[in-house]
């Protein structure tokens, strides 16, 4: 019993450490076909609207989105895959 019992509240330790293992990223992307004045905001609105996203400065002259995100709750797909499905194909850039 108590070695039940000492199972579940490790368990439970655990469980509630999950959010400690989370950092905070900052990645840029270059993205693709900014061609115009209101490209960015459309960008910078489609990164926004992932979870996890706190951070968007996108440049227009540089064509690339620097972002900020909780990497527990988003990914470098999901950034990507938001840019993509606007019309604006995203990569890391190098």
């Amino acid at each position: 019993m108590t070695r039940l019992l000492a199972s579940l509240l490790f368990g439970l330790g655990l469980l509630s450490s999950l959010p400690a293992f989370a950092a905070e990223r900052t990645i840029t992307l270059a993205v693709q076909n900014m061609d115009c004045a209101e490209c960015p905001f459309v960008v910078k609105k489609s990164l926004q609207a992932v979870p996890g996203v706190g951070r968007v400065a996108v440049s227009y002259k540089d064509k690339t989105a620097t972002v900020t995100y909780d990497d527990s709750k988003a990914d470098l797909e999901a950034l990507t895959g938001a840019t993509t499905n606007a019309g604006y194909p995203s990569a890391p850039k190098s």
